[in-house]
């Protein structure tokens, strides 16, 4: 039999689904804002530009940071490529407020400076703006020998501690794009991976350009 109850559980169970449809496709039109960190010389403005231009530009070292409006669908994201020099990781602080993902850019042939990043990461991931940031880290220069894994690289920064929020780990290629010509619609996925009540769709393929 059923009972008025159990409809009532039953229709506010659907209502509070279809809440988070809507969330979801709200937020599909908004800006995101994105920053994009790592050590110096690990390759971030080369991504940065290599997924705007879809080919290799010649870079400087960023003083300070760059900031363009990437598109991807209906989707738009403000990208903060941020200056990884030791005089200016002090200053990543100042751009955490309103930070929905954080992108690290890893050189994968930098094994002595791995554990700098690794305190860097963690430093910043404690900061109460990014307590509900996503995480991608992007494994670059894959294409040099003798570079780490990308599994390599996660054990080494000891990502798999960052339980409370959702990340991602992808081996690249700055110069190429390979590996991470679709980031943006992983970003988006583990963006929204936090709705525990909807089945959010892998969008990692439709979102790209």
């Amino acid at each position: 039999m059923i009972t008025g109850s159990m409809l009532s559980g039953d229709i506010n169970v659907i209502q509070n689904r279809l809440k988070h449809v809507s969330f979801l496709s709200l937020s599909l039109f908004l800006e995101h804002k994105v920053i994009i960190v790592g050590l110096d010389n690990a390759g971030k403005t080369t991504i940065l530009y290599q997924f705007l231009t879809k080919e290799a530009v010649q870079t400087s070292p960023t003083i300070g940071s760059n900031v363009e409006e990437i598109a991807v669908k209906k989707t738009r994201f403000l990208v903060w490529d941020i200056g990884g020099q030791e005089s200016l990781r002090a200053t990543w602080n100042s751009y955490y407020c309103n930070t929905e993902i954080v992108i690290l850019v890893v050189d994968s042939t930098d094994r002595e400076r791995l554990t700098i990043t690794k305190e860097e990461l963690h430093r910043m991931l404690a900061h109460e703006d990014l307590q509900n940031a996503s995480v991608l880290v992007l494994a670059n220069k894959q294409d040099m020998k003798n570079s780490m894994s990308a599994a390599e690289i996660s054990q080494s920064l000891t990502l798999s501690s960052l339980n409370a929020r959702s990340w991602h780990v992808q081996a690249c290629c700055a110069l190429t794009g390979e590996g991470y010509v679709c980031f943006l619609g992983v970003c988006i996925f583990k963006c929204f991976a936090c709705l525990k009540c909807f089945q959010v769709p892998d969008l990692s393929e439709s979102l790209c350009i």
